[in-house]
């Protein structure tokens, strides 16, 4: 991710951060402290000094110590605090961000990988944040002050801890990156594992209705088996930072002890010294190990950032509306030369037609003959490769967002109840919506005993924890949720299969009462559907079979539209009561 990014994220906890600072210091100063006050307690002792002195010292550094680990504790907590925040900014920004995306980029991705990407990403900084801005800060400020003061008591223990210093940190520098592609390769494949457990938990039931289970477990193995790989290779990688620490460090102390015993045995310096090199060698020892760990999260945290930054800069085709907004009621609806292509594929080939407002269009077609591609289209879940889409002469993507979601309903097969009651299911959590007119939608789609079913109304609660609910049930629901708002057009994906007889009567009932009054597109399963149309669209392979008027394309002697026809509905068992020639429509 951009430094720009991140620094966005930051700045709003600019007071937190100061704090942190101040604590940081404060903790550093005092761990430098100690080592002095145990030198001085050591002289003290070697010179016989009084005992009410050499408790003085004990005390001194007990309370230097007490605080050290106050403030410590305290930094880490409040460091914690902000990496959590801050990501959590993040996370909700990336996810924000993802929901926009097209349909069309998410159709070539597993959910599973896409919270990969919006959590294990982000969780990934939120360690940097928690850790690094402590550890490493304190490494780099405890590492520095030692030297100094290393320098200023003796000229040859400041020259070689230097040295030893200043070679760890360019041995650590210059592989600073040896795990980033490991690391990237890493998140892929744990991603793809997922999105791969995500997709087989979905598809449970056929699963183990057919026996797949072995294959299942097959294909789990197969990618839990390259992540772990791969795990394990980023693992090595990173753990070569610390292998190198520690060798330096190890070495940098066996100088520091050698150098202390050579100066005290020439009487340059006190016993209590030899112990200070020692101490002040082991401090340094930390910084150098915790900079070779952070670097090794700072590695993790860097790709996690390059996947973030990568998904934050992939822009939606479809756009947010203009500025027109669409009056209340039915609207005219008019596709000129329109065509549309996934990747290399076109699969809409210059469709064109137009509805007067409250007329209502039946679209036929066989499976993949690009039905659900043009409906996508007019609810602007897409946009067209080619061609122009109007709705009350106004072209869709300059029909503000908010105004086109309240008038363009569309409602599909694909039914998502969601944990809630049911108000919330018909509203979708939309608390700016009064009972009353979700009163008036369930009457308007005449579902009212469908509604008394539930014993407690609209309070039931369904989905997880609640009430089962039927495909058919899950169906009705989204008939009440594509009417509370009361559009002026009304686009259906007529359920087929999914429905038991009963059900079918009550949605047959509410269909009617949908297309009342408002401009309507029904996409077709079923050949006694296109008896409540006004217009037919009759589509192949995505071109224009037929459209004008249903009575002319059904009575019609044309082979053409009678092959079209028969073809569409050949998937439906009830594709023998396609209308004849003549028969009433």
């Amino acid at each position: 991710m951009k430094v720009g990014h991140l620094y966005r994220y930051l700045v709003a906890h600019t007071g937190s951060l100061i704090v942190l600072s101040g604590l940081v210091l404060g903790s550093v100063g005092l761990q430098i402290y100690r080592p002095q006050a145990v030198r001085r307690f050591i002289d003290l002792a070697a010179a016989k000094a009084p005992i009410l002195e050499l408790v003085q010292i004990a005390v001194m550094y007990a309370t230097a110590t007490c605080f050290m680990h106050v403030m410590a504790g305290t930094a880490s907590w409040l460091a914690a605090k902000i990496g959590w925040r801050v990501t959590n900014e993040l996370r909700s920004d990336v996810f924000q961000h993802v929901l926009k995306l097209d349909i069309a980029y998410h159709r070539e991705r597993m959910p599973g990988e896409m919270v990969e990407r919006i959590d294990g990403d982000a969780s990934s900084l939120s360690d940097l944040f928690a850790q690094f801005l402590v550890r490493a800060a304190t490494a780099l400020l405890s590492g520095v002050s030692v030297l100094i003061l290393l320098w200023r008591e003796n000229t040859k223990a400041g020259m070689v801890l230097t040295a030893v210093a200043l070679v760890a940190a360019a041995i650590l520098y210059s592989r600073r990156d040896t795990a980033t592609e490991v690391a990237r390769a890493e998140r892929e494949s744990s991603g793809q594992l997922f999105g791969y457990i995500e997709e087989r938990l979905t598809a449970m039931d056929d699963l183990r209705a057919n026996g797949a289970g072995e294959h299942v477990m097959r294909g789990f193995y197969t990618l839990q088996r390259d992540w772990y790989l791969k795990s394990v290779q980023a693992w090595w990688r990173r753990s070569t930072l610390w292998l190198i620490s520690s060798s330096i460090s190890s070495a940098g102390l066996v100088a520091a002890l050698g150098l202390g015993i050579g100066l005290y045995l020439g009487g340059a310096i006190t016993i209590g010294t030899v112990y200070l090199f020692y101490s002040y060698m082991t401090m340094l020892e930390w910084p150098l190990e915790q900079i070779s760990e952070q670097f090794q999260l700072l590695q993790r945290a860097k790709v996690g950032a390059q996947r973030i930054s990568e998904l934050l800069e992939i822009a939606p085709e479809v756009r947010d509306g203009g500025p027109a907004v669409l009056s209340r009621g039915p609207h005219a609806v008019e596709f000129q030369d329109v065509r549309f292509a996934y990747g290399q594929t076109e699969v809409l080939k210059g469709i064109s037609f137009r509805l007067e407002p409250g007329e209502t269009l039946g679209i036929v077609g066989r499976t993949g003959s690009g039905k659900s591609t043009l409906v996508r289209l007019l609810a602007r879940l897409l946009d067209p490769t080619a061609g122009r889409i109007s709705i009350d002469a106004y072209e869709l993507g300059s029909v503000a967002t908010v105004s086109f979601r309240r008038e363009v309903s569309l409602v599909t097969q694909s039914v998502h109840v969601l944990p809630g009651t049911l108000r919330d299911n018909i509203t979708l959590f939309d608390r700016s919506i009064s009972d009353s007119r979700i009163e008036e939608a369930i009457d308007s789609a005449g579902l009212r005993s469908f509604v008394r079913r539930y014993s407690l109304g609209l309070d039931t609660k369904l989905g997880s924890g609640g009430c089962g609910v039927s495909a058919g049930e899950e169906q009705l629901i989204t008939y009440i949720r594509g009417l509370v708002n009361d559009p002026g057009l009304v686009i259906l994906d007529e359920p087929s299969s999914r429905l038991d007889g009963a059900t079918e009567r009550l949605v047959a009932a509410a269909m009617e009462r949908v297309l009342r009054g408002r401009t309507a597109i029904v996409i077709a399963h079923r050949p006694e559907t296109i008896r409540r149309v006004d217009k037919l669209l009759v589509l192949d392979c995505g071109a224009t079979v037929a459209f004008g008027r249903r009575d002319a394309i059904v009575e019609s002697s044309d082979p053409r539209y009678r092959s079209a026809l028969m073809m569409a509905f050949a998937e439906s068992e009830d594709a023998t009561q396609t209308p004849s020639p003549g028969q009433p429509a």
